[in-house]
């Protein structure tokens, strides 16, 4: 076969450092945005962002000859200084170590795109840690529940 040929669909989600409500709605959109960016300029594709003021989903298209490790260490970072750069005021802006991504099948796609476009009315019933266990649980992830809040 002379090409490679592939859909690879995943769901990430990612807090702010201890969970604190730091993307306040004055930096959300352009946050978005930022992320978007950085992810087309390492070749994905995202279809989906959203979240709450402690945490942001990614629903994105990612390239065969690229790890999500990269990327994320990618987004992080540049998400981060670009922050720090751009409003002086939320000086004390970081992200948590880690991340977690899930693959998503094309079948469910809308689904996922719909729940992470839903998060503040999700939110309503579920905080931030109920939501990531469930998560875990339901795409079968073997954890150490001492290790995935800090």
């Amino acid at each position: 076969m002379p090409g490679t040929y592939s859909q690879i669909l995943l769901h990430v989600v990612f807090s702010t450092k201890g969970r604190t409500a730091s993307i306040k709605s004055e930096l959300q959109e352009r946050l978005y945005g930022y992320i978007g960016g950085i992810v087309r300029a390492e070749k994905g594709t995202l279809y989906a962002i959203g979240g709450m003021p402690d945490h942001i989903h990614l629903l994105l298209r990612w390239r065969t000859d690229g790890t999500i490790a990269d990327l994320m260490r990618t987004v992080k970072s540049r998400s981060s200084l670009w922050v720090h750069q751009t409003f002086p005021v939320f000086a004390s802006f970081a992200w948590q170590e880690g991340y977690a991504a899930f693959s998503v099948s094309k079948s469910a796609e809308a689904d996922v795109k719909a729940y992470i476009e839903k998060q503040a009315e999700h939110h309503q019933k579920r905080d931030f840690r109920e939501e990531l266990l469930a998560l875990l649980h339901a795409h079968g992830v073997s954890f150490d529940p001492r290790y995935v809040f800090d």
